[in-house]
């Protein structure tokens, strides 16, 4: 079976009979692609750039011409996509749902996130009640890192403010097995949304918002990788965030007033 093949095609919306009507085949055709027939070179170009994806990753071995797989670009990269806000909202949908060990999300405020699902609090909750690990961490609204952000941009307090509002979504996870929210202080040069062996990064261009920056999707595959090094990069920042307890920061704020 190829299930990177039939993984992409539900990524992409595109079904066996669409994808043989664009590469001018029977139906059977794509049918027994799926069960692991490799394409004439013609199909595996015309598959590989209508789905937007490498060739390398849907056939790793297409030819002879690589003695194994090389990590990286050939292997890792599903697709691009020109910014963020053009991934389709089923995209983030199916890749939440299907997410079996591990959910991961990284960024500053992420008011997209839930603005775009309003019923992502209880996803993830039903999520982690069917085992999987849930780790959401947002930028400190009150640290320098989120300050300095929101001068590059241009839009000062702001973005403190959107953290804030964003934040109020996740409050029904506090306390939930298998569910954490943190804050970080870091130098954030990359937002990342992490399902499993999926990889969401969304490089940050200076002075921009995370929106309408570039967006790669990775898949992790054997070897120590791009996937793997964004990993290990969230789990630094990760590490070095605190928990995100709202109650005791909003006691001490009227301490101050």
């Amino acid at each position: 079976m190829n299930d990177r093949l039939r993984t992409v095609l539900g990524q992409r919306g595109v079904s066996p009979d669409l994808l043989a009507e664009i590469c001018e085949v029977d139906p059977k055709t794509v049918s027994r692609w799926l069960g692991g027939r490799i394409p004439h070179a013609r199909h595996r170009f015309r598959v590989a750039r209508h789905l937007r994806v490498e060739e390398t990753f849907l056939w790793p071995e297409p030819s002879n011409r690589l003695s194994r797989p090389q990590v990286g670009l050939d292997t890792e990269l599903v697709g691009t996509h020109q910014n963020r806000a053009s991934v389709p909202r089923d995209v983030w949908l199916t890749l939440l749902r299907e997410a079996r060990e591990e959910i991961g999300v990284l960024v500053f405020s992420g008011t997209f996130f839930a603005q775009s699902n309003p019923h992502v609090a209880k996803m993830l909750s039903e999520r982690a009640a069917d085992g999987v690990r849930v780790r959401l961490c947002f930028g400190d609204p009150d640290g320098r890192a989120v300050a300095l952000r929101g001068r590059e941009e241009g839009i000062g307090d702001t973005l403190a403010a959107k953290i804030r509002a964003s934040l109020t979504y996740y409050r029904p996870l506090l306390g939930e097995a298998g569910c954490a929210v943190r804050l970080h202080d870091t130098t954030l040069y990359t937002s990342m949304f992490r399902y499993d062996d999926d990889l969401l990064v969304n490089p940050h261009i200076w002075g921009q918002p995370a929106s309408a920056n570039p967006l790669f999707h990775l898949k992790r595959t054997d070897g120590t990788g791009w996937f793997d090094n964004y990993a290990q990069s969230f789990d630094a920042v990760w590490a070095a965030s605190r928990p995100w307890t709202p109650d005791q920061e909003r006691t001490a704020g009227h301490g101050q007033d």
